[in-house]
């Protein structure tokens, strides 16, 4: 089974921030799919399926972006899956707004969401597909950026991001990270 943990906040209040790009790549994904994740479970809501006969799990955490690791390492233990079959969708300051990078497993970038991951799992062999942010203005803390909405020139081209983001994620579970980087690492939209 493969494992796709969609990072951000739960509440209203957080729904369009910069932080939740992970839940919005999941949502779109189990949309695509026309898979639910409202099942209450290990502290994250959950969806399960099949896509194309590959059986997934979809997480949303809801232990806030700072303890998400608590969540993951609660459903990693109930389900007796291993983080081989896990990847964890999360923004990322250091990429350019649009950029899409898939990766095999390295250090947290100061992303507290991976922070908690890598710490509770004790290993930082998981993962990751970050989709790119950009930096904050300087006059701006890193804190408020993140939780800030995106730009309305940023949300016009967010549709066509989380689109391939979905497809990247198809091409992971399928054909593997090394694949998915290979094609679709070089995604920019500009």
């Amino acid at each position: 089974m493969k494992m796709i943990v969609g990072l951000g906040n739960p509440g209203a209040g957080y729904t369009q921030t910069r932080h939740n790009a992970g839940f919005m790549v999941l949502d779109k994904f189990a949309a695509t799919y026309q898979l639910t994740v409202e099942k209450k479970q290990c502290r994250s809501l959950l969806g399960q399926g099949f896509i194309e006969g590959q059986k997934v799990l979809l997480v949303k955490p809801q232990t806030y972006m700072n303890k998400s690791g608590e969540a993951v390492l609660e459903i990693l233990n109930y389900y007796r899956d291993g983080i081989e079959d896990l990847i964890v969708i999360h923004d990322d300051l250091d990429l350019a707004f649009g950029r899409l990078r898939f990766k095999r497993d390295g250090g947290t970038g100061g992303h507290n969401g991976l922070k908690s991951i890598t710490q509770m799992l004790n290993s930082p062999e998981y993962s990751r597909l970050k989709i790119g942010i950009g930096r904050p203005p300087e006059y701006m803390p890193t804190e408020a950026y993140v939780l800030s909405s995106f730009s309305v020139e940023e949300k016009e081209r967010l549709p066509e991001i989380v689109k391939n983001a979905v497809e990247g994620l198809k091409t992971w579970c399928f054909e593997g990270v090394e694949v998915a980087m290979n094609k679709f690492n070089s995604f920019n939209i500009d």
